[in-house]
């Protein structure tokens, strides 16, 4: 039985209310679940105390009994010091500067030094 702790949405059409709840991670999305431990309001500012309410201890005791929370929960619990923030992967190659721009950045970088050194030779 692997259980998740998640959003549970309720509300109306345009107007979302989620619950956070221990669910097992096979049950539907808004279905059945185990026990409500906080809510989360997105409608109201981000400073009111009403956007995200928990249960901090039962949220501890879910986790020690092996319930995992989803990305956007562990953000939640992050952010309340209930868990440690998530840790970024480097980025890809993929979007990493090309080889030409990298030539032309560093060229320029020396240009730039180049011109310091003479204007301070000059003073």
């Amino acid at each position: 039985m692997a259980l998740k702790i998640r959003l549970a949405r309720g509300g109306t059409k345009k107007r979302p209310f989620y619950r956070i709840v221990v669910a097992e991670n096979t049950s539907p999305r808004d279905g059945l679940f185990i026990e409500k431990v906080g809510t989360y309001n997105p409608m109201v500012e981000k400073d009111h105390p009403q956007r995200l309410t928990v249960d901090a201890d039962r949220i501890k005791h879910w986790m020690s009994v092996g319930a995992r929370p989803t990305d956007r929960v562990h953000k939640f619990l992050a952010s309340l010091d209930l868990m440690p923030a998530f840790t970024y992967r480097d980025q890809p190659k993929k979007s990493a500067p090309g080889k030409k721009r990298t030539e032309r950045e560093a060229e320029a970088a020396a240009k730039a030094a180049a011109a310091a050194t003479e204007e301070a030779a000059a003073d």
